[in-house]
């Protein structure tokens, strides 16, 4: 435990923003996953809304750092690809 009274504030800030974060990954996967689940099913219509989405939350996690703009603008391409081949 710190003794120091920044360092102790500093290890509260890091909770909360790892409590953030891990909610937000979570959110993401899972939006991704909807997404991946209307395409095997094949639902055109469930797959749009659920790309448009993908496309959002895959925007606000670059934004945020929490992935790679350019890993973002991979799988945002991907997803783009997959929706037309449907």
């Amino acid at each position: 435990m710190p003794n120091i009274k920044s360092a102790k504030k500093r290890v509260k800030v890091t909770k909360t923003k790892t409590l953030k974060n891990r909610m937000f990954k979570t959110m993401f996967k899972t939006t991704l996953k909807k997404f991946e689940a209307a395409i095997a099913e094949g639902n055109k219509a469930e797959a749009e809304v659920a790309y448009r989405n993908a496309v959002s939350v895959l925007d606000k996690a670059a934004s945020k750092g929490i992935i790679h703009a350019n890993a973002a603008a991979r799988k945002k391409s991907r997803f783009t690809q997959k929706l037309n081949t449907l």
